[in-house]
């Protein structure tokens, strides 16, 4: 395949997926990381796609908000393994033994319930993977939401309000997508089941890597003002964290060459 055929698809390959890692394009165009990464800036520079950390989204921003869909959870724990990680452990910093504290669902939380796991904490999740990792290997006391599970992103949801009532201090939520108007997700059951687990929690902490501020969804999940900490790469903008900061958002930033444990 000769370079014009590989932008080709590359481009082709936006067209259902706003925004594809260069791990995605490879298996697409079947070529070295090297080259799809040579590919991508020629096609930024001629105004194709845009270039963004880890891969490329749609140059077409408002296209994209109505076109994008979740990826499956098991798709999206293999994206940004690194820069989920490092978010993960500062996250845990925000715990202290003896705390009470949400968990939802995502890719980045599930790996801070797995950091979780030997502390001594109430944990409430309404997430089937998170819940799985501190069952199986959880100290904590734990709590799980009830309802229907909504297999794509893993998470538990019912029309009717949880028996069991918990407050937290603290809770940690993902999200599909960031911008202007708030932390955003596809589907409207994730948006209520949201919602539901901040009214349960005295301060919101998004866990968020720098790409999602490429990313458009459809519906607002919750606004920036209702956020009080946000926890991402350093690769951040300094125009997103002005975004946020101008929200009263606290943004705390965690290097993805920290080292830290598994």
């Amino acid at each position: 395949m000769n370079e014009t055929e590989r932008q080709h698809h590359i481009v082709e390959a936006l067209k259902k997926h706003p925004f594809s890692t260069v791990k995605d394009l490879m298996a697409v165009v079947d070529a070295s990381a090297a080259t799809i990464r040579r590919d991508i800036l020629k096609l930024h520079a001629a105004g194709a796609v845009r270039k963004v950390f880890g891969g490329i989204a749609s140059i077409d921003g408002l296209s994209s908000r109505n076109r994008l869909s979740a990826r499956p959870f098991d798709e999206r724990l293999a994206t940004a393994v690194d820069e989920k990680k490092a978010i993960a452990a500062e996250a845990e910093k925000l715990c202290r033994d003896g705390d009470s504290v949400i968990i939802s669902g995502g890719s980045t939380c599930h790996l801070l319930a797995q950091r979780l796991t030997t502390r001594s904490l109430k944990i409430y999740t309404n997430s089937m993977p998170v819940s799985t990792v501190l069952s199986e290997k959880g100290l904590c006391q734990l709590v799980v939401a009830g309802g229907e599970l909504h297999r794509e992103s893993g998470i538990l949801y019912s029309q009717l309000p949880d028996a069991l009532p918990f407050y937290a201090s603290r809770c940690f939520i993902g999200t599909q997508g960031i911008g202007p108007d708030g932390a955003m997700e596809s589907h409207p059951m994730l948006i209520q089941s949201i919602q539901r687990l901040i009214k349960m929690s005295d301060e919101l902490v998004l866990l968020a890597d720098s790409r999602k501020f490429s990313i458009r969804a459809r519906h607002i999940a919750v606004p920036l003002s209702r956020i009080a900490t946000l926890i991402t790469d350093d690769r951040i903008s300094e125009s997103d964290v002005r975004m946020m900061e101008n929200e009263g958002v606290s943004v705390v930033t965690t290097s993805v060459m920290t080292s830290f444990t598994p």
